[in-house]
């Protein structure tokens, strides 16, 4: 295949940890399509200039790739690279999630000044993390912590450690592998002390697409013949870094929030597994300040996975979920 003379920009932010995820997509197009020349266009958000504010208050997640979509319709950028957990459950007509890569771990990390893991950080620690998601599970289990308000890159995170009196930060153990920091963890959280964010741990590659669909391909859509011509579509030549299991989990984990709402001012967390046949689905809301913690699961056809985290959306409602949101968000949450 000969595709040298199309280039493809990549919108990205511009933090040492998107240029990563950019650059890896990059590096797998490449892979796919030998010849294919690639850049990438820095993009700085909304998100990257607040950094003094709680996401919670001043636009959540969104605030992340509000900009970088922008270029995406302007035409500006021809495809964007996002981390999963950072992408809102709803997309601008025109454009969509083309592919998701296979996921790194999606499970968060406990970094320790003095090397002292969570159970044994003294009572009153300092423990650094923005999320409402890690605060209230992490308080559920040690009430007597202090949490601080940490925002940045996860490189500014780490320095804040040291120059913030904190005793220990809360991270995505995805970016600081990435990073190749693993040395610094002290442990990594099993998930019935910390169930991760939607998303976590998952990249995903955001194309225009002709009309305004909002899911990955199909499974079926994925395995369609692929033709290689120099006018290859780009949703075609995106498809080829889609990863089966990963897109239906997280599709699975975005359909049970896009149920319940919330974003970053609700503490909702899921992780869902895939294989051949069924998709595995464990979520959770919690109160803010942790004292209340509603846990479950759903199974369902792999095939299936929108329905599944919708079920387990409802199952939570039904189980105290939505005293929960309308305890925070105020008004009726059951549509």
């Amino acid at each position: 295949m000969n595709l040298e003379p199309r280039t493809l920009v990549i919108g990205t932010r511009g933090s040492q940890l998107a240029l990563w995820q950019a650059e890896h997509v990059a590096g797998q197009l490449r892979d796919a399509f030998p010849g294919v020349s690639i850049r990438l266009e820095r993009i700085r958000t909304t998100g990257d200039k607040i950094l003094d504010v709680p996401l919670a208050q001043v636009g959540g997640k969104a605030l992340f790739v509000k900009e970088i979509e922008e270029a995406l319709l302007a035409g500006r950028v021809d495809l964007a690279v996002h981390s999963m957990k950072d992408v809102p459950t709803e997309f601008p007509a025109g454009l969509a999630i083309g592919a998701i890569p296979p996921r790194e771990s999606p499970v968060d990390v406990l970094i320790s000044r003095t090397g002292q893991r969570f159970e044994d950080l003294p009572r009153g620690a300092r423990v650094g993390t923005s999320s409402l998601r890690r605060q209230a599970q992490l308080r559920h289990h040690r009430a007597d912590l202090f949490f601080v308000g940490l925002r940045g890159n996860l490189d500014t995170r780490i320095r804040k450690l040291h120059t913030e009196g904190l005793d220990a930060i809360v991270l995505a153990a995805a970016g600081v592998r990435r990073l190749g920091l693993d040395h610094l963890v002290t442990e990594e959280f099993p998930t019935d002390i910390v169930l991760p964010a939607i998303g976590q741990g998952a990249l995903g590659v955001e194309i225009r697409v002709p009309s305004a669909e909002s899911q990955v391909p199909s499974p079926d859509e994925r395995r369609a013949a692929r033709r290689e011509p120099e006018d290859t579509p780009l949703e075609e030549i995106v498809r080829r870094l889609d990863d089966r299991e990963t897109h239906l989990a997280v599709r699975a984990e975005r359909a049970m929030l896009r149920r319940l709402g919330g974003g970053c001012q609700v503490p909702i967390a899921a992780l869902a597994t895939v294989d051949e046949r069924e998709v595995y689905l464990r979520g959770l809301i919690a109160s803010t300040d942790g004292t209340t913690v509603i846990r479950g699961e759903a199974r369902g056809a792999a095939e299936e996975p929108d329905r599944v985290g919708r079920e387990l959306a409802e199952e939570l409602l039904d189980r105290g979920g939505t005293v929960i949101l309308e305890d925070i968000l105020g008004g009726s949450v059951r549509g």
